[in-house]
């Protein structure tokens, strides 16, 4: 059921962004993206009994010159829409990944893939911040035609994805979409 609202919201991204495609496409699958990882994450720490512990963390990761407090930076700067306990969780499990010996050979892609994909997510709700009144207008008109498509139960955990705030959306632009959701 998760995935069906990963689909539904990459539906509605990708509708948003096909009237002003110059100016959004990439900032919305880059969104996308993100919610659908966001939800994927939560379904399989939801299925988890018990988290592994984590070793005690290395001054850098083994093969790279990256140290774990960068990556904390980095978190901090880009997922500023996120709780601290929320962005505790995003390193948390990069941490898990980097450190997993069976992801050695593959550390510093990792790395690199993390710190491009939160570059983008910072540039998309930069991006979101500065659109004008009408392209929100826009943008929502665009967001009622897709939800009023969507079954409800669908609709509602869309809901609980905005109220959590955990897509990279604007505070304003957030609360607009949730409000249409309300009123569905």
């Amino acid at each position: 059921m998760g995935l069906r609202i990963v689909r539904w919201v990459f539906c509605f991204w990708l509708s948003v962004g096909a009237a002003p495609a110059h100016a959004l496409d990439p900032m919305l699958m880059f969104l996308l993206s993100a919610a659908r990882e966001m939800v994927v994450a939560a379904a399989a720490r939801a299925e988890k009994a018990e988290p592994a512990p984590l070793p005690p963390a290395p001054i850098r990761y083994p093969g790279t010159l990256v140290e774990p407090q960068q990556l904390l930076r980095l978190i901090d700067e880009c997922f500023t829409y996120l709780s601290q306990a929320q962005r505790r969780e995003i390193f948390d499990s990069l941490h898990a990944a980097l450190t997993d010996p069976k992801n050695a050979a593959v550390r510093g892609s990792m790395i690199d893939y993390f710190a491009a994909r939160a570059m983008a997510v910072r540039a998309a709700q930069e991006r979101l911040t500065r659109l004008s009144a009408p392209d929100k207008d826009r943008l929502l008109t665009e967001f009622r035609v897709t939800i009023a498509a969507m079954p409800a139960d669908e609709a509602a955990q869309l809901a609980v994805l905005l109220r959590q705030g955990v897509l990279p959306v604007p505070s304003d632009l957030n609360e607009r979409l949730l409000a249409a959701l309300d009123a569905r």
